[in-house]
């Protein structure tokens, strides 16, 4: 017997008020699956970005500063 088949028994035997809550909690749980692969597709598509930015960043050569580039000079 499947999961669905055995749901469906189970909520066979409930009131009809109850089987309502049980709907509800189905279409919240579609609800919640739903925005939990959104929020999955979205950090990915951010990761692939900061990825693509940084991308052949250590070839890069950066200037070195020290304390004395930090102390403002006066003319």
């Amino acid at each position: 017997m499947t999961t669905v088949d055995r749901i469906s028994q189970q909520v066979n035997q409930l009131p009809q008020s109850f089987q309502r809550e049980v709907l509800d909690f189905i279409e919240f749980l579609i609800v919640k699956s739903r925005h939990k692969l959104d929020r999955d597709e979205d950090s990915e598509w951010s990761s692939m970005s900061l990825a693509s930015a940084m991308r052949d960043m250590d070839d890069e050569a950066y200037p070195v500063y020290d304390e004395a580039d930090l102390k403002e000079k006066w003319g």
